[in-house]
């Protein structure tokens, strides 16, 4: 019973720290984009996905369990906070990527 118990928390940590990991990658992400890319790719400012994701990625830090057993944050806020940096990573970041166009290693007819 104990190695069930043990293993469950080990889970549980291991997916809060993927889950944190998705939300400070889409806050870093949104930062560096300049605030011009977000009305040209006609999506919401950049001061509001700061704040979506800022926020996700403080419920995703509290939710970390802490090894003094401190009460991380409820599931389901857990969930609604990597939804968001999910909706940000699969729907902004794309439409921002395709305003600013290739950079990098294209050639005349594309990347090489």
């Amino acid at each position: 019973m104990q190695l069930i118990v043990v293993s469950q928390m080990i889970i549980y940590v291991v997916l809060a720290l993927v889950a944190f990991a998705i939300e400070l990658w889409a806050l870093v992400d949104c930062a560096r984009n300049k605030g011009t890319d977000f009305q040209r790719a006609f999506k919401r400012t950049k001061g509001f996905w700061l704040g979506i994701t800022a926020a996700a990625a403080a419920c995703g830090f509290l939710s970390i369990p802490h090894p003094i057993g401190l009460a991380a944050l409820p599931v389901f806020i857990q969930l609604i906070a990597v939804t968001a940096s999910c909706v940000y990573l699969a729907d902004v970041r794309p439409a921002l990527k395709s305003v600013r166009g290739t950079t990098g290693n294209a050639g005349p007819y594309g990347p090489w």
